[in-house]
């Protein structure tokens, strides 16, 4: 099975306003391009929340429950994956465009800004991984909008 990436954000300063993009370079060394926490957590041993990933379905899904106005990129998550569902389990690995690996470390929990955003929204994506994906990354790649995923 294969999806599309859909769309990419990134903040440069913590607690920043997010910027999307539609091309972007996603490496070990500093996570996505420009991004604060992928720049930071590389510095980290382990690496474990480098990229965050969304599936536009969950977004949609918590978005309608608490009825939700905002954009994806509200949720400060990096890259916004369509028409694939991702294995809820650490250790799986995607691969976005030609080169870009991603290893899936945990679910990235909604935290207390996603209900100052909109209430009700943190409550609405916290079953079943909604609130998405963390990852660090395996193998550098660029990446843009409309991009092949698949999981490995």
């Amino acid at each position: 099975m294969t999806g599309r990436l859909a769309g990419i954000a990134r903040h440069h300063e913590p607690k920043g306003p997010m910027e999307t993009v539609d091309a972007v370079s996603v490496t070990a060394a500093e996570g996505v391009h420009g991004d604060f926490r992928g720049g930071m957590a590389s510095t980290k041993p382990g690496r474990t929340r480098q990229v965050s990933l969304l599936e536009r379905d969950g977004w949609e899904a918590a978005a309608a429950e608490s009825h939700c106005p905002h954009e994806w990129w509200n949720s400060r998550r990096n890259l916004l994956v369509e028409g694939l569902r991702f294995p809820r389990e650490a250790g799986t690995k995607v691969q976005i465009g030609a080169t870009l690996v991603i290893e899936i470390t945990d679910e990235c929990d909604p935290c207390e800004r996603m209900e100052a955003l909109h209430p009700g929204l943190r409550a609405a994506l916290t079953p079943d991984w909604r609130g998405g994906f963390l990852g660090r990354v395996i193998k550098d790649g660029e990446i843009a909008v409309g991009d092949e995923i698949r999981i490995l």
